[in-house]
This record gives structure tokens, C-alpha cells and sequence, in this order.
């Protein structure tokens, strides 16, 4: 039996990109046109690497610089989300490079709140693997600002349910600005804990 059901959801890549290595607060992206990845990630994102030290995401599991399995590679993040947060902001539009991302996809609804360990697989057999949402930062407000001045404290509040997820790749390869890649959930019920 499989262990993960293929959906009719098919998202689109609008947007690749990376955040550089970097010493302080900075978040803003660069954006490539494609993406090679290993195992590790893409090799010239700061949040690349097969393990990474922890932080205040998991402080409450491992001490804060605890090397861990690095889950939180990529940054993706969905076209719809992102205008709803510009919408909510009462912002013309948002732009990615701003937000950090890495991938965002236009076509899965609620992309936020889709399943942990869910699979987006390209045509090409490039595996990303869902890890979780990635609850909103105050690292784009800085960037915000700076592009429009006092809307920078609106993001986190805005962003809450729509920053996306957190994810690795299971399965490397290049990822291409307009590839197409489908949604493959968890063949489990949900939780009732």
C-alpha cells in the first residue's frame, strides 16, 4: 500500500529564489529563473544544508544551536496567500523577494495548512517534502519598511495562516520557474488527539 495519495492539485512555480548567506536580520530574497537541488538543499541558500543548528521554533525539543536534521530548506510560499496578506495590509501587491521565499506556487488552495510530511513532485521526479507551516516572522518588516514606510508591523498579523511551510528535498534536481508540480498527501486519517 502507498503511503501517500496523489491529489488533483496541481501548482504552478511563479517565483524561484534564495535567501544569500547573511549575518543579521536580513530576510530578502534574490530571485533565479531555476534551481538546482540536492539533498541539501540549494547550495547558495542560507537556509541550505543537510542539518542546520536549532532555533526558537523547536526551543521547547532541543537547546537553542542544537545541530538537527535541517527540515526547513526551502521556504514555499503561495501566490494566493501572498496577496491576500498584501490585501490585508492594504498593499497593492507583495513582492516574494521581500518575504524571503524560496518556491511560490500559485494553484493549491489553503497551501498553508497543507499535510506535514505532504510530497510535491515535479514532472521531472524532483521531491520536495512538507515539513510544516511556517508561522510568520518579524525579519520582512525591516524590508517592509524600507519599501513601504510603516507597514512593516502589519506583516506578522497579516501573515498568520498564509506564510506557507517549511520543507526539504527527498529527491533533488532542477526546479524551473513555470514547472508544474502535484500534491501528494499523507494516506492517513486525521489526528483526533
Amino acid at each position: 500500500m502507498a503511503g501517500f495519495v496523489a491529489t488533483d492539485h496541481i501548482a504552478t512555480i511563479t517565483f524561484l529564489g534564495f535567501v544569500p548567506r547573511r549575518e543579521g536580520a536580513e530576510i530578502e530574497a534574490e530571485a533565479v529563473p531555476e534551481m538546482a537541488l540536492t539533498l541539501a538543499g540549494f547550495d547558495r541558500e542560507f537556509h541550505g544544508g543537510l542539518t542546520r543548528p536549532s532555533c526558537s521554533r523547536v526551543a521547547n525539543i532541543h537547546p537553542k544551536g542544537t545541530e538537527i536534521r535541517n527540515s526547513r530548506q526551502l521556504s514555499i510560499l503561495s501566490e494566493e496567500e501572498i496577496a491576500e496578506i498584501a490585501g490585508e495590509m492594504g498593499l497593492p501587491r507583495l513582492d516574494p523577494l521581500w518575504l524571503g521565499a524560496s518556491v511560490v506556487l500559485r494553484g493549491i488552495p489553503d497551501f498553508s495548512h497543507v499535510p506535514p510530511a505532504s510530497r510535491l513532485l515535479s514532472d521531472s521526479g524532483v521531491t520536495i517534502v512538507v515539513d510544516v507551516e511556517n508561522g510568520p516572522c518579524t525579519y520582512p518588516a525591516k524590508t517592509l519598511d524600507a519599501v513601504h514606510p510603516g507597514h512593516g508591523k502589519a506583516f506578522k498579523p497579516a501573515a498568520k495562516g498564509r506564510r506557507g511551510v517549511t520543507a526539504s528535498i527527498e529527491r533533488g534536481g532542477t526546479l524551473r520557474v513555470g514547472d508544474e508540480l502535484r500534491l501528494f498527501v499523507p494516506d492517513q486519517r486525521v489526528w483526533l488527539g
